[in-house]
């Protein structure tokens, strides 16, 4: 099975007696439950429930790693330093490769939280005979939006990137930043838009091109390659013929989600 390493992707490490409860108040996902050696999937969120950083978080013994984009590493370091205040944590970055395995987790890999079809995530020493487009390939071929690529920093909800149907956000956990509005969203079914998987002929469409249902709007394509893309879509526009800059598309509704997601007449 391919192990490719993923150089898009970067470490963090929290430590201190207050590791735990000081990432649990911000962030989407249950982290004082977090077992040593458990792999969960989350996110940072902005005050209004923004999309600022999504996160694979490790339980370890002297605190918790954090696997997060390589190019908003710095950021975060200096978003988690602000939040510190008086917390008993040190936050450092970790120079330790990610690789990734798929489609099933091999040994020494720690399966991906999100769903088995993406196989398991490692920190550290592995040899690669992959390259990561050959991950990402395999993550559209499943139909996973990749938030990184997906979604725009501080423009996105979580929901709106299926984090709540691949165990992103734990609705039981109480507080953490952005809260609020994950909860009505979700409480109140207030859920308009979705990322999508998209087929066509072809190369990929540009990012933001628009999606339509005959005139009306449907939605906008996101991150792809030849034959297929992410697109963030209105639930309620997808039954029917799309286009996008006048070719068809076709909606693929991916087999990690549930049945109850979609309107019923989909696919």
């Amino acid at each position: 099975m391919p192990i490719a390493r993923l150089d898009s992707r970067a470490l963090i490490s929290i430590t201190g007696e207050d590791a735990k409860p000081f990432l649990h108040n911000l962030l989407t996902q249950d982290v004082e439950t977090l077992a040593d050696g458990e792999l969960r999937f989350g996110a940072l969120l902005s005050p209004p429930g923004r999309l600022l950083f999504d996160l694979f978080i490790l339980g370890r013994g002297d605190g918790v790693l954090l696997d997060v984009a390589a190019d908003r590493r710095d950021a975060l370091l200096q978003r988690l330093t602000m939040y510190r205040l008086r917390a008993r944590v040190q936050v450092a970055a970790d120079d330790r490769p990610v690789f990734a395995a798929w489609p099933d987790a091999p040994a020494g890999f720690m399966p991906d939280p999100r769903t088995p079809l993406m196989g398991g995530r490692l920190y550290g020493d592995a040899t690669a005979d992959a390259v990561e487009a050959d991950y990402d390939a395999h993550r559209l071929s499943i139909g996973l939006p990749d938030p990184t690529a997906d979604a725009p920093q501080d423009k996105t909800y979580p929901i709106e990137a299926d984090f709540d149907l691949l165990n992103g956000i734990d609705f039981h956990k109480g507080c953490f930043v952005g809260q609020e509005t994950t909860s009505r969203m979700k409480r109140r079914g207030a859920i308009r838009n979705r990322m999508l998987p998209l087929d066509f002929d072809g190369p990929p469409p540009a990012f933001g091109a628009e999606v339509l249902k005959g005139e009306l709007r449907a939605g906008e394509v996101l991150s792809g390659r030849d034959g297929s893309a992410m697109a963030l879509l209105r639930i309620d526009r997808i039954d029917g013929n799309l286009t996008v800059d006048g070719r068809p598309v076709r909606l693929r509704k991916p087999a990690w989600m549930g049945e109850d997601v979609l309107p019923s007449s989909q696919p």
